[in-house]
């Protein structure tokens, strides 16, 4: 059975729920992923360790990545840069330092951005960048949300800007 509103067409689903029409049975329901269950196949870089909690892998996210960062006590990750995802940073635990290359001086040149827990970051697409734990004796946690279903992991070698293909 189907009905119209406005412009939406609306089914309903077997169990007597009007839903839009078009939305598979997959994406009708939340997804519950337990702390236990994050998984660790998705793109690395050197110095710190990526988990996944929602994705396309996970969930069937369509448009989404989110997941957790630990960075080592005294640790430096790799230079790398997350393509055309735009990314959201929390500052869980630890006092991490998001290094960048900033472009828009005179010269260019390596800027810190120093955080606590509780602290948000936004790093916009293709921003080369490093996270670094100061911290001698505890790692630092960080939560991620990435506008792409998937992690987009570009490692570079120093901490330069890509160059268009």
């Amino acid at each position: 059975m189907s009905s119209q509103a406005g412009d939406a067409a609306f089914v309903r689903t077997p169990s007597g729920v009007l839903v839009l029409a078009g939305i598979d049975p997959f994406h009708r329901a939340l997804h519950r992923v337990g702390a236990g269950s994050l998984i660790g196949d998705t793109g690395q870089t050197t110095g710190m360790k990526r988990m996944e909690a929602i994705s396309g892998k996970t969930v069937g996210a369509r448009h989404l990545w989110m997941g957790q960062t630990h960075v080592p006590a005294s640790t430096a990750s790799g230079n790398h840069h997350h393509g055309a995802s735009e990314t959201a940073i929390y500052v869980v635990s630890g006092h991490p330092v998001f290094v960048f290359l900033d472009v828009e001086g005179p010269e260019p040149s390596e800027r810190r951005v120093e955080t606590a827990p509780g602290d948000y970051i936004f790093v916009p697409p293709y921003v080369p960048h490093r996270e670094e734990n100061p911290d001698a004796d505890a790692e630092a946690i960080v939560l991620i949300a990435r506008t792409t279903q998937e992690a987009i992991i570009v490692n570079l070698g120093e901490l330069a800007w890509p160059t268009p293909s």
